[in-house]
């Protein structure tokens, strides 16, 4: 393994883990919906203007409307449904019912006549038994938080199951149209809503460009290096780390509790992801619309 993989692996582990801390942060004092627009609209935006600069061609009509077809499901319907459900959960809780996504990513790509062979439907069942372990001790959120925790992985696997059979621009030019078609969505969703705006704390600007920067355009180049260059399931190992990450931030530094019968579930639902990603399963997905969120 090269140093440059070993780098992009530390970048992708580390910071897409740490964006669910990032959002709790960042919604502290800004409207959910308004600041997700503003984090992909600005870091899509910067990418865009970057590729151009660097020759990338712009994309068609087309391209821009299947762009924002995978924009409303992965950043509004995955990241954004996360996002206004952290209001009333753990961010630590967030990221482990969000570690089931590759399970149900398994389940989708059979409506697109993908096979899901034995050891896909072991993990699928041991995550599942993840998520009732979690429920039964550690599930601190409200009915609608927990239904929107339920819902955003599987806006975020449909959307990128789909996606692979879509027309989108290629390589990163494809991450920076889904951003800004899904950035736009998310401000109308903002305005639709009346989301209230009040003068933001310095430590959620911060967060908002950790956000920007790093969450949205360093860790999205470090997975798009390994996808051209590591298999699939090493690229998308980040599946099964970042959770962890989430919550040693949110225990550590959030203040957040997670009890023994929360680890144990955090175990179970990682195991069954392992089960299905690892070498030799079909993996989670490399399409451009798997990487940024995934993560919130």
């Amino acid at each position: 393994m090269t140093p440059a993989v070993l780098a992009a692996l530390a970048v992708v582990y580390l910071i897409w883990g740490s964006t669910y801390f990032g959002i709790k942060v960042a919604i502290s004092t800004l409207p959910p919906l308004g600041m997700l627009a503003l984090r992909f609209l600005v870091a899509g935006a910067l990418l865009y203007g970057v590729l151009r600069l660097r020759g990338a061609a712009a994309p068609t009509p087309a391209q821009w409307g299947w762009s924002a077809v995978v924009g409303l499901l992965l950043l509004g319907g995955g990241t954004g449904l996360v996002t206004l459900a952290e209001r009333q959960a753990s961010s630590s809780v967030a990221a482990m019912l969000i570690a089931v996504s590759p399970l149900f990513s398994s389940l989708f790509g059979r409506l697109w006549g993908e096979r899901t062979t034995p050891r896909e439907w072991l993990g699928i069942g041991v995550g599942l038994a993840g998520i009732v372990l979690l429920n039964l001790g550690e599930l601190r959120a409200t009915p609608l938080a927990a239904a929107l925790l339920v819902l955003a992985p599987l806006c975020w696997t449909f959307g990128s199951q789909w996606s692979r059979r879509m027309l989108l621009p290629s390589g990163l030019m494809g991450a920076a149209a889904e951003m800004v078609t899904g950035g736009l969505a998310l401000a109308l969703l903002s305005v639709v809503f009346r989301e209230h705006w009040r003068t933001p704390s310095p430590e959620s600007l911060w967060a908002l460009l950790y956000l920007i920067l790093a969450g949205s355009i360093l860790a999205y180049s470090a997975y798009m290096y390994l996808v051209a260059h590591t298999s699939p399931a090493l690229a998308t190992s980040y599946a099964y780390v970042n959770p962890l990450v989430a919550v040693l931030l949110g225990v550590g530094f959030g203040g957040e509790h997670l009890g023994t019968l929360g680890w144990l579930a955090l175990a179970v639902i990682l195991a069954g992801v392992v089960l299905v990603i690892w070498p030799g399963g079909r993996g989670a997905g490399t399409s451009g619309g798997d990487a940024e969120g995934r993560a919130a």
